[in-house]
């Protein structure tokens, strides 16, 4: 029996995260009813008073590859949920659970584990009744962040597709210029060469055949301009993207170990799935090749 959609709004947010799991869902550790007592709200008899906040969290973690030895050290802890909860409290006086709610969540995202969480908190004692927020993030969702003069911000880099015409382009050196004096950090992806490649017969094997592939392009276009640095994994993007830095992604490592990542080896969606990843500004596709529908980021033509 599925829950309609009045069921699911006023669900616990353990109900709303097995709702909107994906084919494969993930593993879930959950913390129920926990109250605590807080000086918080916006209103003047709120203020100086503490009330009642009860919390109900629901946290979706990578599985655990590694066998777990009965060892703490190897899971997301129960214990790191309250304890976010008990570090933003402490950090500041706040008005709204709105914004309490963000930094919970974003504290317990900051945890290796954690791929997406579910956060409800609740006011007990503004009357004969609860009143509260819910909302859902996902790690996905999480710029990276960089040091500033005036504090941490954001960054939110273009996603760049090169067909294999614009990688062979003799003004290619002149269109990367022309992308960077936009001032953002740039990830450069590739398609598929025009080369002949083995064909296996066998989904799994094919997708890392072209994979593989895609990574040999990558490596040509570096051949073609210096500023082109091919990367792997997601702490050499973040590096470069906090240091405003261009690199070409190369994408075998990310997609195949991602737990929800793109099932296919189309390279415009995997250049889609990293640029929603990584936040992006845009997705900028150079060529005419088609982009799948239903972008969370917007799809620039160059």
């Amino acid at each position: 029996m599925t829950m309609s959609d009045i069921e699911l709004a006023f669900a616990h947010p353990e109900d709303r995260a097995e709702a909107s799991a994906g084919g494969t869902p993930r593993d879930r550790i959950s913390l129920r009813d926990h109250v605590v007592e807080a000086d918080i709200g916006a209103f003047q008899k709120e203020r100086g008073h503490k009330q009642r906040l009860r919390f109900n969290v629901v946290v979706e973690v990578r599985p655990v590859t590694a066998p777990l030895q009965d060892d703490v050290d190897r899971i997301l802890s129960y214990d790191r949920i309250t304890e976010s909860i008990a570090a933003e409290l402490a950090a500041e006086r706040l008005n709204l659970l709105e914004t309490l709610a963000e930094r919970v969540a974003e504290r317990i995202l900051a945890e290796p584990a954690a791929m997406r969480v579910f956060i409800r908190i609740e006011k007990l004692d503004i009357g004969p009744y609860a009143l509260g927020v819910e909302i859902a993030r996902s790690r996905a969702e999480r710029p990276v962040q960089r040091a500033e003069a005036d504090g941490m911000a954001a960054v939110h880099p273009l996603v760049i597709f090169l067909n294999n015409p614009t990688i062979h382009a003799p003004d290619l050196p002149t269109r990367l210029d022309a992308l960077q004096a936009e001032g953002l950090p740039m990830i450069l992806a590739v398609g598929l060469p025009d080369l002949p490649r083995p064909a296996t017969g066998h989904k799994p094997t094919q997708r890392r055949v072209d994979l593989l592939a895609i990574e040999q392009n990558a490596w040509t276009l570096a051949a073609r301009d210096a500023r082109c640095v091919v990367v792997a994994t997601r702490t050499e993007i973040d590096w470069a993207m906090r240091r405003g830095q261009t690199v070409v992604w190369a994408p075998s490592k990310l997609v195949l170990d991602a737990v929800d990542g793109p099932k296919g080896s189309d390279p415009v969606g995997l250049a889609l799935w990293l640029a929603e990843t990584l936040s992006a500004t845009a997705l900028v596709v150079h060529g005419e090749v088609a982009v799948p529908a239903g972008s969370r980021v917007p799809v620039r033509r160059a």
